[in-house]
């Protein structure tokens, strides 16, 4: 019989980090013209599918492959995260907790005639403040993005994957996670098909990338 001697047993091995890329979907016939939102039947230009053939081809090249890919549920994401999910060999699933803000009564304005507007101060300088009339918060579809990414990392620890999404989510994310206040997330750019890379692991969140739109070849995940 066997006689304990006092010593804990070793807990079993697990990983306890996980890497996300959050990818922006690529250029539409309306970006920087209107506030497309939530919005159906809006495709990826010519342009814009070109970015996301480019994407793949980039994210195709790490070291460490993805094994998951997700994106919003909207025309413009799906068609993004299309060529990446056939170059990893994986499939798309689709996640509405990586959708666009929705911007309520402002959803399909031109950017010109909304940067008129008293409230477009309040956007840019106090984004936290600011609730869509008729539609969500900044606050709100922070947190919503936010913890949708966190679970995620967590479901798929030990892995890389791949978010597309949107630039007012990414952009909250990668705010949230550095420790930046709500206010100051309008100072992130996120290009068109950029990619941006957080690890999470029992210690938090570490940004590794934001707003890449080269080689991905030195990016370290682990």
């Amino acid at each position: 019989m066997a006689v304990y001697d006092g010593r804990v047993p070793p807990r079993p091995k697990h990983p306890t980090f996980s890497t996300v890329l959050l990818v922006r979907h690529g250029t539409t016939p309306s970006t920087g013209k209107i506030l497309p939102g939530r919005a159906p039947n809006l495709h990826l230009s010519e342009v814009g599918v070109a970015q996301a053939k480019t994407a793949a081809e980039r994210i195709s090249e790490l070291k460490t492959a993805p094994t998951q890919i997700y994106a919003s549920p909207l025309e413009r994401t799906r068609e993004t995260a299309q060529p990446i999910a056939r170059a990893l060999g994986i499939r798309t699933r689709v996640n509405k907790g990586l959708l666009e803000c929705d911007f309520g009564t402002w959803t399909g304005e031109r950017l010109d005639r909304l940067m008129k507007k008293k409230e477009w101060a309040q956007v840019q300088r106090s984004p936290s403040t600011f609730r869509f009339p008729s539609g969500e918060s900044f606050s709100e579809m922070a947190t919503r993005t936010y913890d949708t990414v966190v679970d995620l990392a967590s479901r798929h620890r030990g892995e890389t994957i791949v978010l597309v999404s949107h630039a007012d989510p990414i952009k909250a994310v990668i705010s949230t996670a550095i420790g930046s206040p709500l206010d100051l997330f309008q100072r992130i750019t996120i290009s068109p098909c950029s990619v941006s890379a957080l690890l999470f692991s029992d210690a938090g969140p570490h940004v590794l990338a934001v707003n890449t739109t080269g080689s991905l070849k030195e990016l370290a995940l682990s």
